[in-house]
């Protein structure tokens, strides 16, 4: 086992580098891969990279599931098994990262997945956004195996990821951890649920549009409705074959 810690960045120039430097602390090697973000960014990424960790910038903005596809891709050609992948501002409990490299190593064809334990501070409407994903998860899988679609703390099996993002539609935006969660699901890639806090800062920057990213996953929910058909008619029919 193989794995690159992966951190898609965009406009967290206070957060990034500790991040990516806890990272190398557990032993990973680490990408940062930037999203086009601001100018002020550079420099702490340019730090960053002088540190020894590997920075790839996009030349546009393309969303953080953009960002992820950049980074499979660059873990293939490096020859990493596994992607861990985590958020660039700070919210993710980086001492849970041991607990999510065991579970790796114990079921290494599964999808590691953080299930979030939420404070005080989360945004109700975060919350409530959370439940409705939930439910049509459970209705896209026919199952409660689903504990959470949104979490971005990670750790994917690089090679069915790859052949999801490279056979598949999958959203670039904050549709994509949901999309590729269910699509990997439908081909046998149970998750493995690792119980991990989730922080929202005071002071955190968040780039979930209101209006266009809900857009973007009620259509993205639409696509999974009806993918969900096609899977439940291919198994009846190699059940009655």
């Amino acid at each position: 086992m193989n794995i690159l810690a992966l951190i898609p960045h965009y406009n967290h120039p206070a957060t990034v580098g500790t991040v990516a430097r806890s990272l190398c602390a557990c032993g990973l090697d680490v990408l940062v891969v930037d999203d086009c973000s601001r100018p002020d960014c550079i420099p702490v990424l340019e730090n960053l990279a002088s540190d020894g960790i590997r920075v790839i910038r996009r030349t546009s903005n393309g969303g953080k599931g953009a960002a992820v596809r950049t980074g499979f891709e660059a873990a293939a050609e490096l020859g990493y098994s596994h992607v861990l992948q985590i958020d660039a501002d700070g919210q993710h409990c980086l001492d849970d990262v041991p607990k999510f490299v065991r579970a790796a190593q114990l079921n290494p064809e599964a999808l590691v997945c953080g299930q979030p334990q939420y404070g005080g501070d989360a945004p109700k409407s975060r919350l409530y956004g959370r439940k409705i994903t939930d439910f049509w998860n459970m209705v896209h899988t026919w199952s409660s195996d689903i504990k959470d679609g949104m979490c971005g703390f990670r750790l994917y099996p690089l090679p069915p990821a790859l052949a999801v993002i490279r056979g598949e539609y999958v959203g670039n935006r904050m549709d994509f951890d949901i999309e590729i969660l269910i699509r990997l699901y439908w081909r046998g890639i149970k998750p493995v649920w690792i119980p991990t806090p989730v922080r929202y800062a005071a002071d955190g920057i968040s780039h979930f549009r209101a209006l266009a990213d809900n857009i973007l996953i009620s259509q993205m929910h639409t696509r999974l409705f009806f993918g969900m058909l096609k899977w439940r008619w291919r198994i009846l029919k190699g059940i009655f074959r």
